[in-house]
C-alpha cells in the first residue's frame, strides 16, 4: 500500500504532469492510491442494452447496440455541434455533440458497430442522445455491469476530464500492478467475512452485480471506522494507564453543607446518578475525563458546581470556562450567589474585567483563596496561574477548539479533572466517533415543575395565522411574560426573500407599541449587545428581537414564548437550541415556528420532527440523518480525524459498533500491537494518523 502511495499519478498512461497538477488541485488525487480511493458516489447500471423501439417517457441513461449512418456539422462557429445519425434496426435517435467536433468525426466510423451510453430525450417524437460515451463493441465489455459515476469538479469537466476518464485511469492502475497489499489483519477478514481489499478494490470501481458493490463497500466501510475505533480506544486506554489525575477521597464540608442547606430544588434522579458516576471517576486516582449531555434547562450547571465542591473539599481549585461573555456572566451570577452563604470565593475573568480586578483575581489564585474562577478564553491565558487546579468544566464545549481546551491541562503539574458539557445532544453514532474517548453521561430528566415546551408551526404569509400568532403573544405580555421573535438575517436580503432584522423589529414596535423591545444581532459591539441583553434579562424590556445570536447563553425564565421567522432556514439542532430559551421556569412556554405555506416536502418534514417532539436525542438523530454529520474538524478530542472516503456517520452506527467491539475485542488480547500478527495495524495506524496530534494525552 505504501508502494502505490509513492507512485505518481502523472507517470500513469494517459495523465501527465499537466493533468496531475489538475488532478492534485481539483480533487486532491496525488498518487495512484489516491486515485484507488477516490470512491464512485452512484452508480449507473450498464448490465442491460435497449433497443430504440424501447425509448419511452424520462429513462435513466441507457445502452444502445448498433451502427452510425452518417455524421454532419450543423450550425457555425461557436454554435456548431456534431450530429450522428444512430440505428440499432428498430429506429433511428441523433447522437450530438458540442464539443471536439473534429476528432470525433474522424474518431466514430460509420457502418462499425457501437455501444452508446447516455440519457435519452425526445422531442417532437424524435429522440436525441447528448454527449453519451461511445465504445466499439470489442472494447464494451470492460464498461457491462453497474458502472461506477466520480464526485467531479465544473473545472475539471471543462478540461476534459469526465467521469470515464478516472475510470479508465483506475482500470489501467488495476491491469497493471499484481494486486493490492492487504490492510486488515486475516483475523479479521475471516471472523467477520469481509471481502479481501483486492476483490474489494475492483469491486467498488466496476461491480459486476449489486451484491459485490455492497460487500466491497461494507469492507471499505468497516476499514474506516475499524482504524477509528482502533485509534480512539489506543489513546484512550494508554492515557488511563500512564495519567495519573486527583484522588478526592472524600465528600466534605462544603458539598455536604451546600447539598442540605442550599440546594435550590430536589436533584432529579438523572442528575443523582451522574454524580454518582463522576464521584467514582475521581475517587479512582485516574484522571477523569467526562461529556455530559443534556437538554438546556436539565441542570447540567447544578451537577457542574457540586463536582466543583467535591474538588474544593479535597483542598483543590475549580474552573468552569464558557464560550461567550453573557454565559460565563450568567454561570457567575447563578453560582456565586448559591454559594456565599457557605462562604465559597468565586470570580469573573473575562476580557472586559478591569485591571484592578483582575489583579486580585490573579494573587487569589495563587495563594489558593480563590475557590472557583468562572470565566471566557481570558482563563487559558498563560499569566493566569492557580495554585492547585483540580477540576475543569468546559460549558457549550464545542465552541472551543481542542488546543484551546488543552491549555487548561497545563495548568497544574497533576491534570485536573475534566467534564466537558453541552446542551446539543449528540447522536450514539457521533458519540463513539467524536467523542469516542471520553465517558459519556446523559441527564435525561428535566428538573420538577418544569413543562415540555409547545412546538406549533405556523404560516407567516397567512395574513389571518400570523394576526392570531400576535394574539398569542398580546396575551402573554398582559399576563406579564416575555417574548423572544428570532430572524434569520441581519439586513434585507431579497434573494433569500427574508425579513430581514431590522424590518421586524420596526413592525414589533408598531404592533406592541405599549412594550418595550430590545433589539440584538451578532454585528453590534459587545457593550451595546450586553446592553440590550441586560434590559430583557432584567425584564425592562418585554420583547427581544435577535438573531441566533441568543441561541446560547440566554437565561430568563420569565420569557415564554419564541417566535422562529423563516424557520425553513434553519437547522433542526439550531432550532432545538432556539426553543431551550423558553420553558426554563414553570409556566407554560411555547416555540412558534414560522415559514412559508409552499415549502418543499423534506423542508416540512424537518419541521413537523420539531413539532412532535422536544427530546433533544431525537432531533439530533433525525437532523444527523437528514444533513448528515457535516466538518468534523476542530470537534474531534483526541485528533483522531481522517478523512472518510466512504463511511457516513449518520446512517452506518451498526457498522461502527461493529468497529468499535473488533478494536475492543483486539486490544483486550494486545494492548500495545505487539503481536506480530498485528504488524500490519501498527503500519496502517501509524499511515493514516501520522499528522494527528496525540490529545488523547491530555483531553
Amino acid at each position: 500500500m505504501n508502494r502505490l502511495r509513492n507512485l505518481d499519478i502523472k507517470y500513469l498512461k494517459g495523465v501527465g504532469p499537466k493533468r496531475a497538477e489538475l488532478l492534485d488541485k481539483q480533487l486532491g488525487i496525488k498518487s495512484y492510491y489516491d486515485l484507488l480511493f477516490h470512491f464512485p458516489n452512484h452508480y449507473l447500471d450498464r448490465s442491460s442494452i435497449y433497443t430504440i423501439r424501447e425509448l419511452h417517457g424520462e429513462m435513466p441513461s441507457i445502452q444502445l447496440k448498433g451502427r452510425f449512418i452518417n455524421f454532419s456539422v450543423q450550425g457555425v462557429g461557436a454554435k456548431s455541434r456534431l450530429v450522428g445519425l444512430f440505428t440499432d434496426g428498430t429506429g433511428t435517435i441523433e447522437v450530438v455533440w458540442f464539443q471536439r467536433i473534429k476528432y470525433l468525426k474522424q474518431a466514430y466510423i460509420p457502418g462499425n458497430e457501437y455501444i452508446i451510453f447516455g440519457k435519452p430525450s425526445e422531442f417532437n417524437g424524435h429522440w436525441s442522445m447528448v454527449h453519451p460515451e461511445v465504445d466499439p463493441i470489442a472494447a464494451a465489455g470492460a464498461m457491462q455491469g453497474l458502472r461506477g459515476v466520480y464526485p467531479l469538479t465544473e473545472t475539471l469537466r471543462n478540461r476534459g476530464v469526465s467521469s470515464r476518464t478516472l475510470f479508465n485511469y483506475i482500470h489501467t492502475i488495476l491491469s497493471t500492478i499484481r494486486g493490492v497489499a492487504e490492510t486488515l489483519p486475516q483475523e479479521i477478514l475471516v471472523r467477520l467475512n469481509l471481502m479481501p481489499l483486492s476483490e474489494a478494490i475492483v469491486a467498488i470501481h466496476n461491480p459486476q452485480n449489486n451484491d459485490r458493490l455492497q460487500r466491497a463497500r461494507l469492507r471499505f466501510k468497516f476499514e474506516e471506522l475499524f482504524y477509528m475505533q482502533l485509534n480512539i480506544l489506543r489513546y484512550t486506554r494508554k492515557r488511563s494507564a500512564v495519567i495519573r489525575g486527583f484522588h478526592f477521597p472524600r465528600i466534605g464540608h462544603f458539598f455536604n453543607t451546600f447539598y442540605s442547606q442550599q440546594l435550590p430544588f430536589e436533584l432529579t434522579g438523572a442528575q443523582k446518578r451522574v454524580i454518582k458516576e463522576i464521584r467514582a471517576d475521581v475517587g479512582s486516582g485516574k484522571q477523569m475525563n467526562r461529556l455530559l449531555q443534556g437538554d438546556v434547562g436539565s441542570g447540567k450547571t447544578l451537577v457542574a458546581l457540586l463536582c466543583m465542591l467535591m474538588a474544593i473539599d479535597n483542598n483543590t481549585q475549580a474552573c468552569l470556562m464558557a464560550p461567550t461573555e453573557i454565559l460565563a456572566t450568567q454561570h457567575y451570577e447563578t453560582i456565586s450567589e448559591l454559594v456565599a452563604p457557605i462562604g465559597i470565593n468565586v470570580k469573573l475573568l473575562t476580557g472586559s474585567t478591569r485591571k484592578k480586578q483582575r489583579d486580585l483575581i490573579h494573587e487569589q489564585l495563587q495563594d489558593g483563596s480563590l475557590h472557583i474562577l468562572i470565566g471566557t478564553h481570558a482563563v487559558i491565558e498563560d499569566n493566569v496561574q492557580f495554585k492547585n487546579l483540580g477540576f475543569v468544566v468546559i460549558d457549550e464545549q464545542h465552541r472551543f477548539g481542542v488546543a484551546q481546551r488543552a491549555r487548561l491541562w497545563k495548568k497544574n503539574s497533576t491534570p485536573p479533572h475534566v467534564l466537558v458539557m453541552t446542551a446539543t445532544p449528540i447522536p450514539r453514532t457521533l458519540a463513539m466517533t467524536v467523542y469516542g474517548d471520553l465517558d459519556v453521561s446523559v441527564i435525561d430528566e428535566l428538573p420538577p415543575g418544569r413543562k415540555p415546551v409547545q412546538t406549533l408551526l405556523r404560516y407567516g404569509d397567512d395574513d389571518k395565522q400570523r394576526f392570531q400568532v400576535y394574539q398569542a403573544v398580546g396575551r402573554q405580555l398582559k399576563q406579564g411574560r416575555q417574548v423572544y421573535i428570532v430572524y434569520p438575517l441581519i439586513q434585507e436580503n431579497e434573494k433569500l426573500d427574508l425579513q430581514s432584522l431590522e424590518e421586524g423589529y420596526e413592525l414589533i414596535c408598531e404592533t406592541f407599541p405599549s412594550y418595550r423591545v430590545a433589539f440584538v444581532h451578532g454585528k453590534m459591539k459587545p457593550a451595546e449587545k450586553d446592553y440590550q441583553m441586560s434590559l430583557f434579562a432584567s425584564g425592562q424590556a418585554h420583547i427581544l428581537v435577535a438573531t441566533t445570536v441568543i441561541e446560547v447563553g440566554v437565561n430568563v425564565p420569565n420569557a415564554t414564548t419564541m417566535i422562529i421567522e423563516n424557520a425553513e432556514r434553519f437547522g433542526l439542532s439550531q432550532l432545538h437550541q432556539l426553543r431551550g430559551r423558553v420553558g426554563r421556569g414553570a409556566d407554560q412556554s411555547y416555540c412558534i415556528l414560522m415559514t412559508k405555506v409552499k415549502i418543499a416536502k423534506e423542508t416540512r418534514k424537518r419541521l413537523e420532527i420539531m413539532t412532535s417532539t422536544t427530546d433533544g436525542f431525537i432531533v439530533a438523530e433525525a437532523d444527523l440523518k437528514m444533513r448528515g454529520p457535516g466538518d468534523l474538524e476542530g470537534t474531534m478530542q483526541s485528533g483522531i480525524a481522517f478523512d472518510l472516503h466512504i463511511a457516513n456517520l449518520a446512517t452506518d452506527g451498526q457498522i461502527i459498533q461493529m468497529a468499535r467491539n473488533m478494536a475492543s475485542d483486539i486490544l483486550d488480547l494486545d494492548p500495545d500491537l505487539t503481536m506480530q500478527n498485528h504488524a500490519i495495524l501498527r503500519n496502517q495506524l501509524d499511515v493514516l494518523f501520522a499528522k494527528s496530534i496525540n490529545w488523547g494525552l491530555i483531553s
